[in-house]
């Protein structure tokens, strides 16, 4: 139905008129249809005349004591019914989202946060079992079309974008690390120059990658350039290089993963790797978030630094995960 074919039954506040007639219909005649609305007898005869007229057709028509509807009024009675229905079920589903007995969250990550990301929902969904869950995954770059398209109720990103034009809230913190072979001739070393690494086969991320982004200012910071040794487009295909011995690699700790112990690989210690960086939750300024996505936010304000401890492990006999 076009805008133009309700035209009329948007301008003349049918709805309240709709519900009268209903009601003097199921009732049977204007006294009761009144006494049941808290209406005087005049008002719901006013209001039947009106939505006659608007129809363009009378709607009722008095056969004894009795209130009938005619056969328009038996049309538009029918529809009333259908209408109400709607509106009751819609109310039922809005009821069920405001207290999160039914909606949806959608989250869209980056490829490091898939390893704690299920953690967090699966702890929502502790709480809240009747709330539909959907978790993307994705490089830095789709996050940030999806971010701009309004496609996801939240994001989380190890870079979110600056400017005024997305709300950012850091949730966890997100350390970087040098990850190494077990073998690897440094994994003994303690205190390694950072400039040691620049000599280093390096294994970098693909153009695009938060961590990239990162690897490439830590390096620039002090004038120094990676020696590349190759470009791969996952962090799987990273650690698998690693374990190869094709060479080193700064990444997050949790590329590692927090349940699974990886004995091949290690982490250096080397000097000036940043500690300080975050996990962001970011939306888009303006943004209405669902009571869904709100009780999310709020859980993953308080909790996420305690989930995640949990699930921890280790790797080699070493903690290879931020304490």
């Amino acid at each position: 139905m076009t805008q133009h074919q309700i035209r009329r039954y948007l301008r003349h506040g049918t709805l309240p008129q709709l519900s009268v007639l209903e009601t003097v219909l199921r009732r049977g005649n204007y006294t009761r249809a009144a006494e049941e609305l808290y209406m005087a007898q005049p008002t719901v005869s006013v209001q039947i005349k009106k939505l006659s007229e608007m129809i363009g057709l009378p709607l009722v028509e008095q056969v004894g004591r009795s209130t009938c509807p005619t056969p328009a009024g038996h049309l538009v009675n029918t529809a009333c019914q259908k209408i109400f229905a709607a509106l009751s079920e819609l109310e039922e589903q809005l009821n069920n989202m405001r207290e999160l007995k039914g909606g949806q969250l959608r989250m869209a990550v980056g490829t490091a946060a898939k390893y704690f990301a299920p953690h967090l929902l699966a702890e929502f969904a502790r709480q809240y079992p009747d709330i539909e869950l959907s978790l993307q995954i994705h490089p830095r770059e789709v996050l940030l079309a999806r971010l701009a398209a309004n496609l996801d109720d939240l994001t989380i990103l190890a870079n979110p974008p600056e400017g005024g034009d997305y709300i950012r809230q850091a949730i966890l913190p997100n350390p970087l690390a040098v990850f190494a072979h077990i073998d690897h001739p440094l994994a003994q070393m303690k205190n390694i120059p950072f400039e040691r690494l620049a000599s280093e086969p390096f294994l970098m991320c693909e153009p695009g990658s938060g961590t990239r982004m990162t690897v490439q200012r830590l390096f620039a910071e002090r004038g120094l350039t990676p020696n590349v040794r190759m470009e791969l487009s996952t962090n799987e295909a990273i650690k698998q290089a690693i374990i190869a011995g094709l060479g080193v690699s700064i990444m997050s700790h949790y590329t590692l993963g927090l349940d699974i112990d990886q004995p091949q690989l290690t982490t250096l210690d080397v000097q000036d790797i940043p500690s300080d960086g975050q996990w962001v939750l970011v939306y888009p300024a303006g943004k209405q978030l669902s009571p869904a996505a709100a009780a999310f936010l709020k859980l993953v304000r308080g909790e996420a630094g305690k989930l995640i401890t949990s699930h921890m492990g280790t790797a080699h006999g070493k903690r290879v995960l931020p304490d």
